[in-house]
């Protein structure tokens, strides 16, 4: 069962700096966890039980993954997509970017990204 989501926050660049790292190791240990799992089912020859099986733990390491940065106040926009709200926007990061750079509008989402000066 999942629990009470906080509603997303508002973030200074400065808070969503800080928080940045614990949202990218987050996302780095979701990453390789599915990535496993992935490899797993590309080497079944057939499907069945094992599939199924495989299927459901990526699922759940993804909403896992969903789960904790939603905790923070940061909203998901895709797999492995993070947005920090502003109050004028988003900063916006997605895996597997080294730092938190990027900002948008509301109404302009990530092909509308621009760098933060």
């Amino acid at each position: 069962m999942l629990s009470e989501q906080p509603a997303p926050r508002i973030f200074t660049i400065e808070e969503a700096l800080k928080i940045f790292p614990q949202v990218k190791a987050l996302t780095e240990r979701a990453v390789v966890a599915s990535t496993v799992v992935e490899a797993q089912l590309l080497a079944l020859k057939d499907s069945g039980p094992r599939q199924s099986e495989l299927e459901s733990e990526y699922a759940d390491l993804v909403r896992r993954w969903v789960q904790e940065v939603l905790q923070l106040g940061c909203e998901i926009k895709g797999l492995w997509l993070v947005d920090f709200d502003s109050g004028d926007g988003y900063y916006c990061w997605k895996y597997p970017e080294d730092q938190l750079e990027y900002f948008h509008d509301y109404t302009s989402g990530f092909s509308g990204r621009t760098k933060i000066v």
